[in-house]
């Protein structure tokens, strides 16, 4: 057995390489040897999704992955939860480790492997480990390449300077309606609004009859409608003419909110208007 810097006994390496591993093999690998990844529980499940979301929304990134293999030398394959790197043209393993990875770390966590996933990803080039934590208070530890390790609690921002565009708040990697208003902002930036505020003051403007005041709530409505309208058609999703009429029509200011908020996200007009 071999022996590290320090003097402490180093693992001889395993037998194994990433090649012999196919898409769907539930097993990572750490020097050779392979390591078993179990299926998601419910919390860890909601948290990939909703993290995803987030990251891969931010309007800088051009690629991102859930449980995507990274593969940097033949002994090792890692697959964070949610990971933003540069679109690749290889087929299999992917051969560059991510600037930015996302783990979620739940009950039942095998720590000591956690710690070593982080250390290789980061050994290899990785710039930044999120690891959200999903037991005791919620936090988000950081692990920067050439930093010591610190944790941010909700109410604090996280950056990942050339890599994200915008701050991701703690909160938005734990809480689905605090994800959701950040997956938003980040597609609304992705067809040039700056914010739900911005459509909402596009969506105004055009609900002004000419020449004519229109009354604050009527106004609101209208504006929200056209909103609606706009968005949907910026992204290229096409609406009939009978939705387009029940947009147009409708005076439920809720309701034309939750279409807004659908029509940032959502590629189907029926799953948007289908209620």
């Amino acid at each position: 057995m071999s022996q590290t810097a320090a003097g402490a006994p180093k693992p001889a390496l395993g037998p194994f390489h990433a090649d012999q591993l196919r898409d769907g093999d539930r097993y990572e690998l750490s020097q050779g040897h392979p390591l078993y990844c179990a299926p998601a529980g419910p919390e860890h499940a909601a948290g990939n999704l909703t993290g995803a979301a987030v990251l891969g929304s931010d309007p800088d990134v051009e690629w991102a992955g859930v449980d995507a293999g990274f593969s940097p030398e033949p002994g090792m394959l890692r697959a964070p939860d949610v990971a933003i790197a540069a679109p690749g043209a290889e087929r299999g393993w992917i051969r560059e480790v991510p600037p930015l990875a996302l783990e979620y770390a739940a009950r039942g966590q095998d720590e000591p492997d956690l710690q070593a996933k982080i250390a290789e990803l980061i050994g290899h080039g990785t710039r930044l480990v999120w690891v959200a934590r999903l037991t005791g208070p919620r936090r988000v530890e950081v692990y920067e390449s050439g930093h010591p390790m610190r944790v941010a609690l909700p109410g604090e921002d996280l950056s990942a300077p050339g890599i994200l565009r915008n701050p991701v708040p703690v909160d938005a990697l734990f809480d689905r309606t605090a994800g959701h208003r950040a997956t938003l902002r980040n597609l609304l930036q992705r067809f040039g609004y700056a914010d739900l505020e911005a459509v909402r003051a596009e969506g105004r403007a055009e609900g002004i009859t000419t020449g004519q005041e229109e009354g604050r709530a009527e106004g609101r409505v209208e504006g929200l409608a056209a909103a609606v309208l706009n968005l949907l058609a910026a992204r290229g999703i096409a609406v009939d003419e009978e939705t387009g009429a029940r947009v147009r029509a409708c005076r439920d200011s809720v309701q034309l909110d939750r279409w807004l908020l659908a029509a940032a996200s959502v590629a189907q007009a029926d799953r948007i208007f289908g209620d």
